[in-house]
């Protein structure tokens, strides 16, 4: 390459350093996975508070960031709420995922909810309502629990442990950990999840993956219902039809690769 040519690469790499550290204060944010102190962030940053406040002042003003004025910590804003939903709204699996899981909803009557793998646990980006009232209180952004739903057992199950046990060991309560081993090796034999009257009495699910061509991770879906009237048996009709529902994002998936 010429020296010009290697000078206009050059000119076109250099980047504006302020909004690089201003991408610092987001990533760290996204990191920790909860709200920051100031100090917090500056120190996850790396540059001293002083320094970090006018950057707050300028992220907060454009929407990246929020100031909670009763604890004083920071968490994403409106701005970064708004990309992170049509980022979602982009992706190829839960693109294919919605019509087909309102389809799945309405031939069941089952609530059916759109996990994905997400830095604190399986996150429900989708949420469709069945029929029967459930008495509990799951929309989106809700992040399932580990160890005790279906959803975070088969995210366990599919994940690598790096991935899933720091999390899993912050847990107040936890089963003994050989034996919520066992119980995944049963997940990945049977390819489901199974929770009934766990965490929430009278109510139970069932829990699929799907994964992409190359075999990763990509959603869970999970069929939330009344235990009086949710077929939870492992091969039973809704079981069935849950698991063709992730068939068909699946091969969608793979016309997409």
């Amino acid at each position: 390459m010429s020296e010009a040519g290697q000078a206009g690469q050059e000119k076109t790499q250099r980047g504006v350093q302020s909004v690089d550290v201003a991408g610092r204060f987001l990533q760290a944010l996204a990191e920790a996975g909860a709200p920051l102190s100031a100090v917090e962030l500056a120190t996850g940053v790396g540059i001293a508070p002083a320094q970090a406040h006018p950057y707050l002042v300028s992220l907060t003003r454009q929407g990246w960031i929020k100031r909670d004025h009763l604890d004083d910590r920071f968490e994403p804003g409106p701005l970064a709420l708004q990309l992170a939903r049509m980022r979602l709204e982009l992706d190829p699996g839960l693109h294919a995922a919605v019509p087909l899981v309102a389809a799945l909803t309405a031939q069941t009557g089952c609530s059916v909810a759109v996990s994905v793998p997400g830095p604190q646990g399986p996150t429900i980006v989708r949420y469709e309502r069945g029929n029967a009232p459930l008495h509990v209180n799951l929309h989106v952004g809700t992040v399932m629990s580990l160890a005790t739903t279906a959803t975070g057992r088969m995210y366990c199950a599919c994940m690598p442990e790096a991935q899933w046990v720091p999390l899993f060991d912050a847990l107040p309560a936890r089963p003994k950990s050989a034996a919520f081993l066992a119980e995944l090796d049963e997940v990945r034999s049977r390819g489901i999840a199974r929770s009934i009257d766990i965490p929430s009495p009278g109510v139970s699910s069932l829990c699929v993956p799907v994964r992409d061509a190359a075999g990763a991770l990509r959603l869970l879906l999970t069929a939330i219902g009344p235990t009086a009237t949710i077929d939870t048996t492992w091969r039973g009709d809704l079981a069935r039809a849950l698991q063709a529902t992730a068939g068909q994002i699946a091969d969608s998936l793979r016309v997409e690769g």
